[in-house]
């Protein structure tokens, strides 16, 4: 089986180790492109080639993987990839793969982008990533992908390359959309952590040490993953398995959370989030007969 020709464009903090993972890959014949010359040259050491141009490697590749800043850089990019495709004559369509997290209407808007392009096939498909640079580096990204079901035969051999996590989304749009759902849960959890250190260290402890208890124990765990088992968000019928465990939960949650609150009160530590969480608790887990919203 011949590799699979493959580009990537854009080599940054996490760009560069999962082209450096596709290098690595015997099924994988890699061109890169980066507008610094470091990591270019990083790539070709590791085995790649380097492009010419981007539109260049858009004649060449079956699969272009982007990982650029923003959604501007990866319409450029994309334009670019266009121009040269109507000099292709081997009729082998080439799927666009956006590991950017971009905004959730940019996938649709590249597409109609593609539509201007007659005579060839160009398939769009989002592919934004989680596990950051140190994912990227051993290969166990979890990649949310939004296309076609043809469009993801194409393009999962070389996700798998660079992910241990591979997730079909749905159609086009949808890995952008998940994306943005589970960094929704990262970014609000940060802002609890900081409600978390500022009550540690006005209670006189050791705030890097609660650091390392709360990454251990949520690897046990799962964090707050570890209540994402139902497949709806409605109400818990009566007698359902999930009404059981979660009022366990909320009354784990409930005493831990007030306790937490009395002592901010105490240290005149501000934990709005805590106050919220104490009182929607119960609404988040899905339980009947809860607080309204």
């Amino acid at each position: 089986m011949k590799p699979r020709r493959t580009g990537f464009i854009g080599l940054g903090n996490i760009g560069k180790p999962m082209a450096l993972r596709l290098a690595a890959d015997e099924s994988i014949d890699l061109q890169v492109f980066d507008v610094a010359p470091e990591p270019v040259a990083e790539l070709v050491a590791a085995g790649a080639t380097a492009a010419e141009s981007i539109g260049a490697m858009g004649n060449w590749a079956d699969v272009i993987c982007v990982m650029v800043r923003d959604d501007d850089q990866v319409r450029s990019v994309l334009g670019e990839v266009l121009a040269d495709l109507k000099t292709r004559n081997d009729n082998i369509a080439v799927s666009f793969v956006i590991h950017s997290t971009v905004a959730p209407e940019t996938p649709a808007e590249l597409t109609h982008q593609v539509m201007g392009v007659c005579g060839f096939a160009v398939e769009v498909v989002d592919a934004p990533v989680s596990g950051g640079p140190m994912g990227a580096a051993d290969g166990s990204l979890a990649i949310m992908v939004g296309s076609s079901p043809e469009g993801f035969k194409a393009v999962e051999p070389v996700l798998s390359v660079m992910g241990s996590k591979i997730v079909h989304a749905g159609e086009l749009g949808a890995g952008t959309r998940f994306k943005l759902a589970r960094n929704l849960l990262h970014f609000v959890s940060f802002t609890a952590t900081a409600e978390a250190a500022r009550l540690a260290e006005a209670a006189g402890l050791d705030i890097v040490a609660l650091g390392d208890v709360v990454r251990h124990t949520d690897a046990i765990t799962g964090g707050p993953g570890a209540i994402m088992h139902r497949n709806t968000t409605a109400p818990i019928p009566d007698g359902d398995f999930w009404e059981g465990v979660f009022t366990h939960v909320r009354a784990l949650g409930e005493k831990d959370l007030g306790f937490a609150i009395a002592l901010a009160d105490k240290l005149d530590v501000d934990v709005p989030l805590a106050r919220m969480a104490a009182d929607r608790l119960g609404l988040a887990l899905g339980l009947q007969g809860d607080h309204d919203a």
